[in-house]
Order: C-alpha cells, then structure tokens, then sequence
C-alpha cells in the first residue's frame, strides 16, 4: 500500500501546486493521485474477498468521476455526480457485505439527518435544475456515511467510518465551490480530506481481512 500512498501523496501535491495553471493542469496530477488509491486498494488485497472488490469498484467509479469534474462543462459535472452515485451505492454495498449493526445504522441516520438537512437548505437557492440530482446525491452519501457507522463494530474497521465521514466534508467543499462560492480555498481543503477519505477506504480493504 505504500506505494499508492506515495502515488496518491505526489499526485495531491501537484494538483495543489499546479492549480494555477489552470484546471486542466491541476487535473492530470489529480488523475495520478486517484490512479494511486486503486493501486493502494489492489496492493491491500482487493480481489480477494467480496468486501474488497466493491470497495475497488467504488474507488474505480471515483476515479472516473474525478476525470469527469476536471471540466467546468455542466453536462459533464454531471456525469461526474452520476459516477460518485455509482460510487457511494458500491461502499453501501461494500459496508452491508461487511456486515452492519442495525441499531448503529439507524443511530447514524438520526444523526446525519441534521448536517444533510443544513447542507440542502443551503444549497437549494443555488441549484437551479441540478435540485434533484444533488438531493439525490446528498441522499446516497448520507446513507452510504450511516452504513459506514453501523460496520464500525470492532477496532479493525475504524477505517470505515473515518473514511465515510470525510468523503462527506471534503463533498461540502465542492459543492461550496460549484454553487455557491468559487475559491482555490476550496480545493485546499476538499482535496486533502478527499484524497484521506479514499485512501483510508482502501486501507480498510487490508484492515477488514
């Protein structure tokens, strides 16, 4: 795994160092970046268990979605939202293949139903016709995120949930940044926490054999 962590690691930076010269730019080395958490996730034993593959699948969708939001064309971004839907239905999936504690679960819900819903109702001036997918989108992260809760019932699986929850922030970050407040801020701080979410992920993928 060290060696995607170092990939991923790299790739970051440069995405950060690059960002003024423009998106596209920035955008290569953030593909290098994503290249590495999958190679983390193979190195970590991704092919051999059922847990495993659909966390690389998620991880697979993600770096599609990455390459997608590269570009400011909307119809794009969306095709890039649609490949983080895809993602976060295959960690649910990953998490319940897991297994789950039903009480931790619905525990989870109760507590993501507040951030979910300060999260829309800031949001929702902005949207124009991107309301329903983005409701959408911020309904299967919050799932996804509760699911991660109710698998962390041992000290192996710490990743998961850690994982999940900063998936989450770092989503805050661009959609601030596609909706509301266009700033370099906002990849400074979403990358990191994106990048974190993703490796840890993979990380779970050793943690949880």
């Amino acid at each position: 795994m060290l060696a995607g962590l170092i990939i991923t690691s790299i790739g970051l930076v440069g995405a950060l160092v690059s960002a003024p010269l423009g998106r596209h730019v920035a955008g290569l080395f953030k593909m290098v970046a994503s290249a590495g958490f999958i190679g983390a996730a193979i190195d970590a034993g991704a092919f051999h268990s059922v847990y495993g593959a659909l966390i690389l699948s998620g991880l697979f969708f993600s770096w599609w979605g990455d390459l997608f939001l590269v570009s400011t064309n909307k119809h794009i971004f969306l095709m890039g939202v649609a490949a983080f839907f895809l993602a976060h239905v295959t960690y649910a999936a990953a998490f319940v293949a897991l297994g789950v504690s039903v009480p931790g679960t619905l525990g989870a819900v109760v507590l993501l139903a507040v951030p979910a819903t300060l999260l829309l109702r800031w949001l929702h001036p902005h949207l124009g016709d991107m309301r329903i997918p983005v409701y959408a989108y911020v309904a299967v992260i919050s799932v996804m995120t509760a699911l991660a809760g109710g698998a962390a019932m041992d000290d192996t699986t710490w990743s998961v949930p850690v994982g999940a929850v900063l998936f989450y922030l770092s989503d805050i970050f661009v959609a601030r940044d596609r909706f509301v407040t266009p700033s370099p801020i906002n990849e400074r701080i979403g990358l990191p926490l994106y990048y974190a979410a993703q490796l840890a992920l993979a990380f779970s993928v050793f943690a949880t054999q």
